[in-house]
């Protein structure tokens, strides 16, 4: 006879039980609106504009504002946000108002549950992104940063968790942060060539597996289910994905540092076009650094990695926004978004060279 399995004791946090936390703090339907911003929102402002019971995030990494309100408050809140922007002089980029979203409030849980269940799923959800802590440092290189973002991912959890599938909030939570990981450099990158890239990399590591050999480029093509020219291009796209990580300028320097342009010793024309487009293109790369002086949850303390795609291949690459769009996943509006937040910088630095 099979042993029986061993049933484990609930989690208390805080005094209560999970099964207690959701059963106290069920999760409802929710109307949202999201959208997006020209230039960062002055969120204190915002939040302070919004009616009671209102909630607002940001998701820095796509740089989407959500406001959560009530059901039944979807046109309300969407008539609201673009008054509100409007008498403030911020242009909104692709509002859309959203009724029956599935929420629970994490601020409706008694603090002190949620203060101990983030000690306890914080670290355990650390040690299970060990595997991906390569992909997360190439976006939060600082390690008080990694721990305040699983920290945020809980919570994020905690608001999306619906006990009645039957999935314990641990297993739900796991599931997740495997897809926020993934999102990061989706945002940060675009879909398209992150997709491509994970797809690969999964494929290169079962065939090695079962190898003990890296796949050549036939085997790996029909791994995929790929000719070998769809292979050649989509490698390009990965190719011009991991250059762009590496990009120096992008990846931040240490505290005190200045983002230096490199005279053209450093930087040969050959290698980056004549002198003017040498000079504008370290500048553009010094647009789109992090800002050292921004906090760690504000949009510009991150690479804007999009807004410097957008400039360098529309500029100097010959490609349209729309096939810039088509290459990397994402919309139009939000490559214009990062594109004004990086001209905005631009102007400055070249008024800085000009003087």
């Amino acid at each position: 006879m099979s042993e029986p399995r061993r049933s484990h004791p609930p989690l208390v946090f805080g005094g209560m039980t999970e099964a207690e936390a959701w059963a106290c703090t069920p999760i409802t339907l929710r109307d949202r609106v999201h959208f997006r911003t020209e230039r960062e929102l002055p969120l204190a402002e915002f939040r302070a504009a919004m009616p009671g019971g209102v909630t607002v995030t940001l998701d820095e990494g796509e740089g989407l504002y959500r406001v959560d309100g009530d059901s039944g408050q979807a046109a309300s809140l969407s008539a609201l946000v673009k008054n509100w922007c409007a008498a403030h002089d911020h242009r909104t980029v692709g509002l859309r108002a959203e009724s029956g979203v599935r929420r629970r409030a994490p601020r409706d849980l008694p603090p002190q549950f949620l203060a101990d269940l983030c000690r306890h799923y914080g670290p355990v959800s650390l040690k299970r992104l060990q595997r991906n802590m390569s992909t997360i440092r190439l976006h939060i290189p600082d390690n008080d940063d990694v721990v305040q973002q699983v920290s945020e991912w809980v919570l994020k959890a905690v608001a999306q968790y619906d006990e009645t599938k039957g999935v314990p909030f641990g297993a739900f939570l796991a599931t997740q942060l495997s897809k926020w990981v993934h999102d990061l450099g989706r945002a940060a990158f675009g879909r398209t060539a992150t997709d491509t890239e994970n797809k690969q990399q999964k494929a290169i590591a079962a065939f090695v597996t079962e190898h003990q050999r890296r796949p050549t480029e036939r085997e790996l093509a029909d791994l995929l289910g790929q000719s070998v020219a769809v292979l050649r291009k989509n490698a390009q796209s990965v190719a011009t994905l991991n250059g762009l990580r590496n990009l120096q300028s992008l990846d931040g320097v240490p505290d005190g540092a200045d983002h230096l342009l490199p005279d053209t010793a450093q930087a040969p024309d050959e290698i980056l076009g004549e002198a003017e487009q040498t000079l504008l293109s370290h500048a553009l790369t010094a647009a789109c650094a992090p800002d050292l002086t921004a906090r760690a949850d504000q949009r510009a303390g991150q690479p804007n990695v999009l807004g410097w795609v957008t400039w360098y291949l529309t500029t100097w690459g010959g490609q349209t926004k729309t096939q810039l769009s088509a290459d990397l996943g994402t919309s139009v509006r939000n490559m214009n978004v990062h594109a004004d937040r990086a001209e905005r910088v631009l102007k400055d630095r070249l008024l800085e060279l000009a003087g």
